[in-house]
């Protein structure tokens, strides 16, 4: 799978409509047969940052989603938000789900 951790840096003043911005993006990422999950949370550091965790099932379930209309549409949506370019990492790991934690097990 591919799995992909993307920290966007928003402005200030658009911060609290910025989930709003990215819910039609959301979506069609979503709905994607592909998709595994894709994920926003905030920074309970920095109050600007959003962090998206996404993951796509293979090398075609990616390239489909970078080269879909709602991708192009979606990020040039976000830019006029944004505070900087995005920092992203996104590599090819083993597996189709999250695992459970070794280190920590409950029960």
């Amino acid at each position: 799978m591919y799995f992909i951790v993307v920290k966007f840096q928003v402005k200030p003043e658009a911060t609290a409509t910025f989930m709003d911005l990215v819910t039609p993006y959301t979506e069609a990422t979503r709905a994607e047969s592909g998709n595994l999950w894709f994920d926003w949370s905030r920074s309970v550091v920095d109050p600007n940052e959003f962090v998206l965790v996404e993951a796509f099932l293979d090398d075609d379930a990616a390239g489909k989603h970078v080269n879909s209309d709602h991708f192009k549409n979606g990020l040039e949506t976000m830019r006029p938000a944004l505070v900087s370019t995005p920092k992203i990492i996104s590599r090819k790991v083993d597996g189709s789900d999250w695992d459970d934690m070794g280190e920590l097990q409950i029960g």
